[in-house]
């Protein structure tokens, strides 16, 4: 049975323990992944919430509406498959991570960024063994590969699934170390967004709002709280 039949079929649509976690049912009939694989995720909690969207669906199966099902689809068919290359890939933000670009301008500005960013590069040097170093301008430096390695590691640390969220997390804010702390519980999904929105803030007070601009962070803030979400769904 395909995850994304086009019409709803079932009745009742269910969390069950399976082999290695957790799987949902529809009628009995156990989900699978658009590429065919078994349907089984890490904990009853991610389970129950993919099948309170698949509950949830009339007519027609939406998908754009099952943003837990998509990313744990994501996790078994995309990230499990090509785990290696999915680690290098949000590693590599390591490298060119927000925090260690800063304005050369204004005098505010700056020190705005230094005072939500500088903690943050302490914390990742002594919690994480990673010592970033920080430039003004945009023109790219390179960092010691002893803290890149170290930050690799946390991110092959991961599980797929943690993977799939971590991803978007990393994607989105612009910064491995912000996502970091969000994971390791030393910043709020809030406090971590707001960080990443700095210089466009600063842009806001200093221009005023564009409403493109404004209802395209809206849709990416929504999505920065669905992978915290989704992270926390792991376990």
């Amino acid at each position: 049975m395909s995850a994304w039949a086009a019409k709803r079929f079932w009745s009742e649509a269910s969390a069950e323990a399976a082999d290695g976690g957790w799987t949902v049912r529809l009628d009995g009939r156990a989900v699978k992944t658009p590429l065919k694989a078994a349907f089984v995720v890490p904990t009853q909690a991610m389970a129950q919430a993919v099948a309170d969207e698949w509950q949830a669906q009339t007519g027609l199966v939406r998908p754009e509406t099952m943003p837990v099902t998509r990313s744990a689809n994501s996790a078994i068919d995309k990230v499990a498959a090509q785990f290696d290359a999915v680690v290098g890939l949000i590693a590599a933000y390591g490298g060119s991570d927000l925090l260690c670009y800063r304005a050369t301008h204004p005098p505010a500005l700056t020190q705005r960024q230094a005072d939500a960013w500088d903690p943050l590069l302490d914390w990742a040097a002594s919690r994480l063994g990673a010592k970033l170093v920080v430039t003004m301008g945009v023109m790219p430096i390179a960092q010691e590969a002893s803290a890149l390695a170290a930050l690799q590691a946390r991110v092959a640390a991961m599980t797929p699934f943690q993977i799939a969220a971590f991803h978007d997390l990393v994607a989105i804010s612009g910064s491995l170390i912000l996502s970091l702390a969000v994971t390791e519980g030393r910043l709020t999904q809030d406090a971590a967004w707001s960080c990443s929105r700095i210089d466009e803030a600063w842009q806001n007070e200093q221009w005023g709002v564009d409403e493109d601009a404004a209802a395209m962070e809206v849709t990416r803030r929504a999505a920065f709280a669905h992978a915290g979400r989704f992270y926390g769904l792991c376990g």
